[in-house]
């Protein structure tokens, strides 16, 4: 069943000489309940662009999204779809309000107007999920990227949304950070059966979803599981986008003459196959 679906999506940014800029061009998507899509693209694409309509911070000029049946553009609504759909951005700095962990799990189900008496199972809920409890009662300026984060991860958990939208989440973190914070959002997506829509350019990232889709100039290109759609590593590269490296060294392996079988993408699989070969298998 889906939860999020884009009709013939477009949009358009109005510049200071009022000339315009077509960001989002006749984009129809759905989002099914229960999975991960990942979208990437180039910096310009309007993976950012249309991730902001999916969630209604945007509405679009042409088209329609609909959010668990209900328009976007119904403005009597909107903060029913802002409650279904959380949004994680790429600077946790910018989500984190409270000067203790704790404090602003709960800000936003205190603007929610739950019942205090709820509050704290929720948040104790929140951080339990992220492995973030034993800092609850920590500043969040002591805590690492990864772990500010996993905060703001915590503070959309709590108000209990259907899907998770990221934008670029692991952008300004380290590889610990990254590493971080997709383990636990791969965690959430196969424990907790959250619906996840992740914008990334680390194809190791878009790897772990159920779907991908490739935005270029403002359409969506290309669309498929994971590896239908990294297979296609000279459409892929032609467009400006990186392959997972393990794709990238199959494919530079078998121009090599190394008879590479399957499709690996991951280091374990890279490992094996290579160990197959070698055996003589």
């Amino acid at each position: 069943m889906e939860i999020i679906r884009a009709s013939d999506v477009w949009y358009e940014y109005v510049n200071p000489d009022e000339t315009g800029e077509m960001a989002v061009r006749g984009v129809s998507l759905s989002v099914r309940r229960g999975e991960w899509l990942s979208i990437i693209g180039h910096n310009g694409s309007g993976k950012s662009t249309l991730v902001k309509l999916l969630n209604g911070l945007y509405v679009p000029k042409r088209g329609s999204v609909t959010v668990d049946g209900i328009d976007t553009q119904d403005e009597e609504r909107i903060w029913e779809v802002r409650q279904k759909v959380g949004m994680i951005f790429q600077n946790p700095d910018n989500q984190i309000v409270a000067t203790v962990v704790e404090e602003d799990v709960a800000f936003g189900l205190e603007n929610l107007g739950v019942e205090p008496a709820q509050i704290q199972p929720r948040v104790q809920k929140a951080l339990e999920a992220v492995d973030m409890t034993r800092f609850a009662t920590v500043a969040p300026h002591m805590l690492s990227g990864g772990q500010k984060q996993r905060v703001a991860i915590a503070g959309v958990l709590a108000m209990r949304p259907d899907v998770m939208l990221m934008d670029e989440p692991t952008a300004m973190l380290d590889p610990s950070g990254r590493r971080e914070v997709m383990d636990t959002v791969e965690r959430l997506h196969k424990e907790e059966g959250m619906t996840v829509v992740l914008i990334t350019h680390f194809m190791e990232e878009a790897l772990r979803g159920d779907r991908v889709i490739v935005m270029e100039k403002g359409k969506a290109v290309m669309e498929g599981k994971p590896r239908e759609v990294f297979t296609q590593v000279e459409e892929l590269k032609n467009i400006g986008l990186d392959v997972p490296p393990m794709t990238e060294l199959a494919h530079r392996l078998r121009a090599d003459g190394f008879p590479i079988a399957g499709e690996p993408m991951t280091v374990k699989e890279m490992v094996e196959e290579l160990c197959r070969l070698k055996q003589g298998i």
